[in-house]
């Protein structure tokens, strides 16, 4: 029967376990079911730790019983799983099935390549995002803005997969991390990207890395010890050489960026769950070419604080901040307090959730529409009274 003293350190609590996932997993106490973490997914098998006497030990799993068509539901790396090992497939190498998956606390969840109103999921049980942004290339302003909108929604809201479970309020803390830090020039030049990237994440941590040099590493492992960590970023953001660094062991495979255009190629392939020497656990992912909005309503708020806050203060409502009377957010612009890039970045990530929610919203889509017809009306009319009468 599967030890459920809450007081006892268990094996598993290097990889997060706690009271909390202890009290999930009791309604399966009792049936010859242990609890494992997923540390690796792939088709249709996980890999998963479990408590093996006062260690641990990675079994293969199959998750044919917890199949399902739903992306937002699938087991994904990160997931605490209650499995079966009694009822394995000795002829197939699989050691047990996954009966079920403990709620999830946090998830990080972009919306798919495709045309379809579909999230993915690429991680989830986790305390920090770290957003990696290369500085071998220009930096990208607009591309960490996107990814922070979404990292500050994906919190306690996500679903719950057990109805006994009680999710957490809170999410996961977003890190900016500069990496190659030593291809940005002299200290100046690297001063001015900093300070940069901290404009467009007001109140999120910023580091500027080089797992080359070895500088800023020791910060980033005391940010990321003793909570579950997922390194997120560009293919050639340097990713898998900094999880190396921070493994301490050569784990992932790195190949070098073209040298024609500074581009890197997809060095990790699957997201793979793995303890850091000074404690906690390391996701590392796949580079991503894209990164569509997922219901960001909440993160959008959060990433422009500074933006909300303003719009709070106009005339309307309703305002768009373009050529509204009294739009404070366009008077900031004028005053030279709020940068251009920035509110156009705002109003570009904004459309997009929208365009996100309003398929899966039927009251989100008409409002949509009569807004377009309004504004249509308005500029046939100020059409017709620019033409003057007709004779």
């Amino acid at each position: 029967m599967f030890d459920l003293d809450f007081s006892a350190v268990h094996p598993l609590t290097a990889y997060g376990w706690d009271d909390g996932f202890a009290r999930s997993f009791t309604p399966f106490a009792g049936q010859g079911l242990v609890p494992g973490r997923i540390v690796r997914v792939d088709r249709g098998r996980v890999d998963a730790v479990v408590a093996d006497g006062d260690g641990i030990r990675t079994v293969l799993a199959d998750t044919a019983l917890v199949a399902t068509r739903d992306p937002m539901r699938v087991p994904c790396t990160g997931d605490w799983a209650v499995l079966d090992l009694e009822n394995g497939r000795s002829g197939d190498h699989v050691d047990g099935v996954v009966r079920a998956l403990l709620p999830r606390r946090t998830a990080f969840v972009r919306s798919t390549s495709s045309k379809r109103s579909e999230g993915q999921v690429l991680a989830t049980n986790i305390d920090h995002i770290v957003i990696c942004v290369s500085l071998a290339d220009q930096l990208d302003l607009g591309r960490i803005e996107r990814f922070l909108a979404l990292a500050m929604s994906g919190a306690g809201d996500a679903a719950p997969l057990h109805d006994s479970a009680v999710a957490t309020e809170g999410g996961p803390q977003p890190v900016v991390v500069l990496t190659k830090a030593d291809l940005a020039g002299d200290p100046a030049g690297l001063a001015h990207l900093v300070e940069d990237a901290e404009a467009a994440a007001p109140g999120v941590q910023v580091l500027s890395v080089s797992s080359e040099t070895g500088d800023g590493i020791d910060v980033l492992a005391a940010v990321l010890a003793g909570g579950t960590s997922v390194l997120l970023g560009q293919s050639g953001a340097g990713k898998s050489t900094l999880a190396n660094v921070l493994l301490g062991e050569r784990l992932q495979r790195v190949q070098a960026i073209r040298d024609r255009d500074g581009k890197g190629r997809h060095t990790t392939t699957t997201r793979d769950l793995r303890p850091l020497p000074g404690g906690g656990v390391l996701i590392d992912t796949p580079g991503l070419r894209g990164v569509g909005m997922w219901d960001a309503g909440s993160g959008l708020a959060r990433t422009f604080s500074e933006v909300e806050a303003l719009a709070e203060e106009c005339r309307f409502h309703d305002c768009a901040h373009r050529s509204e009377p009294g739009c404070a957010v366009q008077e900031a612009v004028e005053r030279g307090e709020l940068s251009d890039r920035r509110l156009e970045s705002y109003r570009k990530l904004q459309r997009e959730n929208q365009r996100i929610v309003a398929k899966t919203d039927a009251r989100l889509r008409a409002e949509i529409r009569r807004d377009w017809k309004q504004k249509q009306a308005l500029g046939r009319h100020l059409m017709e009274r620019k033409r003057g009468p007709q004779r």
